[in-house]
C-alpha cells in the first residue's frame, strides 16, 4: 500500500498497534502504541521488570516522544535504564539512598545525552532528532516519577489523580529564563519559534551555546524527579503516556477511563488499545503511545460493571440498527451521519473520560455488518472533521 501524505500527516492513519504485556513484582502491566496519522513513527518504550546489578525487586517504564526522527527515541528506549545504573548511585533499600538514586537518574540522563552526541549521524546534523522521556522507577518503598519534556506520568491513588509530572513547555517561567539566558527566544510557545518542548534528549541543535553547561542550554537533558513513597493500600496504577493522548485526554479524563475499563477488563493490553483507539476518535493526529502499571490495589472486574457495558453495547447496536432501518428510499446514511446522530442523544453510562468515542468501535461493526457492500467512507476518520 502507498501511503500518500497530507503535509506532515497521511491521508489515512495508520491504525496498527504495537502492543505487549507482563507482570512480576506484585505488578501487572499493559502497553500499546499506534502511529496514527503521523507520516513516521516515532515513539518508543520501556517496560523491565526486575532490573540486573542484583535490583531484581525493582522496575523500569518509559515512554519516548521522538521528534524530526525516531533515532533518539530508539536509542534511549534500549540503553537509558544502563545508564541509570551505571551513573554512580546506590540504589540500595531505606529513605538514605533516595537523593542517591535521584542523582543516579540524573546523572544517567546527562551521561546518556553526551554519549549520544559522538555519533556521527547526530555530531554531523545529518540526524537532528531528540525526544522526551517519561519514566517511573519502582524500588520496593519508593516511586520516581522521571520526567524530560512534555510526556507525562500520572499516578492513581485512592480512587483519583494523587501525583502528575509537570509538561517541560517552553513558556513556564523557568524554562523561559534559561532560554533566555542562553541567548534564545520564546515564540509562538516554542524555542525559538521552533521546538516546542523545553527539555529533551537529542535536539543537538539546541545546545551548542559556549559558556553553558549540560543543564543551560537552550534545551536541557536534565529530568525533574520526584519521589513518592509507595502505599501498599491507595496506590491503583501509574499511566505513561506521550502528547498523542495527552492532547485530548486531561490526567483527571483518562485515569477515569482506565479506571472504568479495569472494572470490565483484566487485560492490559486490551485496555491500552481501548485508551489509543479512544484518543485517535477523539481527533489525536499524533503519534500515542501508553504504558499501563497496576498495583494490586487496582480496580477489579465488577459483575455490575460488565453488565452495564454490556447494557450500553446492546444499546448502540440496536440505534444504529434503528437509524439504518429508518432510513426509507434515501438510502442508508453514512457513517459519520450515524455517529452525529447517536452523539446528538443523551446515552447514560458511557465510559467516564472515554465517552461515545470509546464505543464507535462497537457502532462500527454494526454499521458495517448492515452495510456489507458500501464504499469506503474517506471521510469517516478525518483529523479535519471530527463527529462528536
Amino acid at each position: 500500500m502507498v501511503l500518500r501524505t497530507m503535509g506532515a500527516f497521511l491521508d489515512k492513519p495508520k491504525t496498527e498497534k504495537h502492543s505487549a504485556h507482563g507482570e512480576g513484582n506484585g505488578l501487572h502491566y499493559g502497553l500499546s502504541s499506534m502511529q496514527g496519522w503521523r507520516v513516521e513513527m516515532e515513539d518508543a518504550h520501556t517496560a523491565v521488570v526486575g532490573l540486573p546489578h542484583g535490583l531484581t525487586d525493582w522496575s523500569f517504564f518509559a515512554v519516548y516522544d521522538g521528534h524530526a526522527g525516531s533515532r533518539v527515541a530508539n536509542y534511549c528506549s534500549a540503553h537509558l535504564l544502563e545508564h541509570i545504573l551505571s551513573g554512580g548511585a546506590e540504589f540500595g533499600p531505606g529513605p538514605s539512598s533516595v537523593e542517591g538514586v535521584k542523582d543516579g537518574i540524573r546523572s544517567g540522563f546527562l551521561n546518556i545525552d553526551e554519549y549520544m552526541r559522538n555519533f556521527s549521524d547526530l555530531r554531523q546534523g545529518l540526524d537532528r532528532s531528540g525526544s522526551t522521556a517519561v519514566c517511573v522507577l519502582l524500588s520496593p518503598t519508593h516511586l520516581y516519577f522521571i520526567n524530560c519534556g512534555d510526556s507525562r506520568a500520572v499516578l492513581s491513588r485512592d480512587g483519583k489523580v494523587g501525583f502528575s509530572t509537570q509538561d517541560h513547555k517552553p513558556c513556564n517561567p523557568r524554562e523561559k529564563e534559561r532560554i533566555q539566558n542562553a541567548g534564545g527566544s520564546v515564540m509562538i510557545q516554542r524555542v525559538n519559534g521552533s521546538l516546542a518542548v523545553s527539555r529533551a534528549l537529542g535536539d543537538y541543535d539546541y545546545k551548542c551555546v559556549d559558556g553553558k553547561g549540560p543543564t543551560e542550554q537552550l534545551v536541557s537533558p536534565e529530568p525533574e524527579v520526584c519521589v513518592l513513597e509507595r502505599a501498599t493500600e491507595g496506590d491503583e496504577f501509574v499511566v505513561l503516556a506521550c502528547d498523542g493522548i495527552w492532547d485530548v485526554m486531561s490526567n483527571e479524563e483518562l485515569c477515569e477511563f482506565v479506571r472504568s475499563r479495569l472494572l470490565v477488563c483484566d487485560d492490559l493490553e486490551k485496555v491500552c488499545n481501548s485508551v489509543v483507539d479512544t484518543c485517535l476518535h477523539k481527533g489525536s493526529r499524533d503519534n500515542m503511545s501508553v504504558v499501563l502499571v497496576c498495583f494490586p490495589g487496582a480496580p477489579k472486574i465488577s459483575e455490575e460493571a460488565v453488565k452495564k457495558e454490556e447494557e450500553l453495547d446492546k444499546f448502540l447496536e440496536t440505534r444504529v440498527e434503528e437509524l439504518l432501518g429508518n432510513c426509507g428510499e434515501t438510502g442508508a446514511p453514512d457513517l459519520v451521519s450515524v455517529l452525529r446522530s447517536i452523539a446528538s442523544e443523551n446515552i447514560p453510562n458511557l465510559p467516564p473520560g472515554g465517552g461515545l468515542a470509546s464505543k464507535r468501535s462497537v457502532i462500527e461493526a454494526v454499521y458495517n455488518r448492515l452495510n456489507p457492500h458500501r464504499e469506503e467512507e474517506a471521510v469517516s476518520l478525518t483529523p479535519h472533521r471530527l463527529w462528536f
